[in-house]
C-alpha cells in the first residue's frame, strides 16, 4: 500500500506538471467545464431559491384563505373587465357564505412617491383595504393598531406603513402618529406591519403602506362600486376544497355566469400557489437542465480531444517514463490525474461564473436564488465525472503505447 500510494504521489506530481506545462491547452478544457458548471449552480440555486420562495408565499397566504382577483388571470383574454368584483358580492359573502369569518376587499394604486419631513422616498404600492387588513394577512403589527370599522365609514386619512418604508422615512424611529404624504394626501400613521421580507411583484411586501378603501377610492378619484380583490378567510382549513367550490358557485350565480361561461374571476389558494410554482420549477430544470448538460458535454468533448492531440504529441515522454519502469496503470493515472486538476478547476471557476450571474439575475428579479452547500458538492462531483468518464479513453490510450515505437516518435 506504501508503495502505491508513493507512485500515485508521483503520478499526481508529473500531472500538475503537465497541466502547467500546457498552459494554454489547460485554460481551454477548463473554461469548456466551466460553461456547463455555471449552468448546473444557475438550476440548482434558482430551484432551491424557488423552493424557499414557495414555502414563505404559502406561509404568508396561509392555509385557510382564498384571495379572490376580478378577471381571468389565467386566460388574459383581449378585452376581457378586470374589475368584476363589488360591495355586494363582497356583503353577499359575509352574509351567506358557509365557513367564511373575515371579508376584505383590496384595491392599490402604484408608483406613488412617500414624503415624511426631509425625506421621501418612493412607494410603490399604496393598498386600500376595509378593516382587519392585518388580520386577513396574518400580518401581526410590530406596533400600534389595525385599521378599524370605523376608519372606512368616515374615509379617515389613517394608515398602516410597511417596514422597509417606515426605516427609509424615520430611520428606527416610531412611525406612529407621524404624518407621512402619499403625493398630496396626508396619511398618520396608526400601525407599523412586521417585516417579512416576502417579494410582492412590485418590490418586496414590506414596500407599501395601507389605508381604509374608501380614503383610497375618494383621494384618487376611483371607480367607488368596484375593487380590485378580495382576501376571504374560513373556518375549518382542511376543507377548503368545499369552501373554493361554494365561493366560486356564489361568484358565478351573483355575474349571471351559466353553463360553460368561464369565471370572470379567479380564485388563488395556497395549494394553487404550490402547485404553479412548482410547474415554474419543472420548466426551469428542463430547460437550464439541458442547456447545462449540453455544455458539460461539449466540455468532455473537448477534453478527450486535447488529450488525445497531447498523447500524439507526448509519446517520447511517454515511451521514456514506461522505459523506466512506469507501467500502464501508472500514466493512466497521471492523464486521469490531468483531467481530474483540470474539471475541478473548471468547477471552481464555474461556480464563481454561476454565482456571479446568479447574483446578477436576482438584483434583476428575473430569479430567486438561493446558494448552499449543495451547489458545491454537486458542481465538483460532475466535472470529476465528466473528467474521468472523458478521460479515460485517452488515458488508456497513453498506457497502451508500445514504448520501443514510442520513443522513436511512432505510435501517436
Amino acid at each position: 500500500m506504501p508503495e502505491t500510494l508513493r507512485h500515485l504521489g508521483r503520478a499526481l506530481a508529473f500531472a500538475v506538471e503537465a497541466v502547467w506545462a500546457y498552459k494554454l491547452r489547460s485554460v481551454f478544457v477548463a473554461s469548456a467545464i466551466a460553461l456547463g458548471i455555471a449552468a448546473l449552480t444557475i438550476i440548482v440555486t434558482s430551484v432551491d431559491g424557488a423552493q424557499r420562495r414557495a414555502l414563505e408565499i404559502v406561509d404568508t397566504f396561509g392555509p385557510d384563505a382564498v384571495f379572490i382577483l376580478g378577471g381571468d388571470i389565467m386566460s388574459r383574454a383581449p378585452g376581457r373587465r378586470t374589475m368584476t368584483l363589488t360591495w355586494d358580492d363582497a356583503r353577499a359573502m359575509e352574509r351567506s357564505l358557509p365557513g367564511a369569518y373575515l371579508v376584505v376587499p383590496m384595491r392599490a394604486r402604484m408608483g406613488l412617491r412617500a414624503r415624511s419631513g426631509s425625506r421621501n422616498t418612493d412607494l410603490p404600492a399604496l393598498v386600500g383595504s376595509t378593516q382587519g387588513y392585518a388580520r386577513a394577512w396574518n400580518w401581526p403589527l410590530s406596533e400600534g393598531r389595525d385599521i378599524s370599522e370605523d376608519d372606512v365609514r368616515r374615509g379617515a386619512k389613517v394608515g398602516l406603513i410597511g417596514d422597509s418604508i417606515s426605516r427609509e422615512l424615520f430611520g428606527d424611529a416610531s412611525p406612529l402618529g407621524r404624518v407621512v404624504h402619499v403625493d398630496s394626501l396626508p396619511v398618520r400613521i396608526i400601525g407599523r406591519l412586521s417585516y417579512r421580507g416576502v417579494g410582492g411583484g412590485h418590490g418586496t411586501i414590506d414596500d407599501r403602506m395601507v389605508i381604509p378603501l374608501t380614503t383610497l377610492t375618494q383621494r384618487f378619484n376611483m371607480d367607488r362600486k368596484y375593487f380590485r380583490a378580495l382576501r376571504v378567510k374560513f373556518h375549518n382549513p382542511e376543507r377548503m376544497a368545499a369552501h373554493v367550490e361554494n365561493l366560486r358557485s356564489l361568484l358565478r350565480h351573483r355575474h349571471g355566469l351559466t353553463g360553460d361561461a368561464p369565471d370572470d374571476f379567479t380564485l388563488l389558494t395556497a395549494d394553487q400557489i404550490l402547485r404553479f410554482i412548482g410547474m415554474l420549477k419543472g420548466s426551469l430544470v428542463a430547460f437550464l437542465g439541458v442547456t447545462a448538460t449540453a455544455a458539460m458535454i461539449v466540455g468532455g468533448f473537448v477534453l478527450a480531444n486535447l488529450f488525445y492531440i497531447s498523447v500524439s504529441e507526448r509519446t517520447e515522454e511517454i515511451g521514456l517514463r514506461k522505459a523506466l519502469g512506469a507501467t500502464s496503470w501508472q500514466i493512466t493515472a497521471q492523464f486521469l490525474f490531468e483531467a481530474a486538476l483540470l474539471t475541478t478547476a473548471g468547477a471552481l471557476a464555474g461556480m464563481a461564473l454561476g454565482m456571479g450571474m446568479g447574483q446578477l439575475l436576482s438584483r434583476l428579479g428575473v430569479l430567486e436564488i438561493l446558494f448552499s452547500g449543495k451547489v458545491f458538492l454537486l458542481a465538483l462531483g460532475s466535472a470529476l465525472a465528466i473528467g474521468l468518464l472523458f478521460g479515460l479513453r485517452p488515458a488508456r490510450r497513453a498506457a497502451l503505447l508500445d514504448p520501443v515505437a514510442a520513443l522513436r516518435g511512432e505510435g501517436g
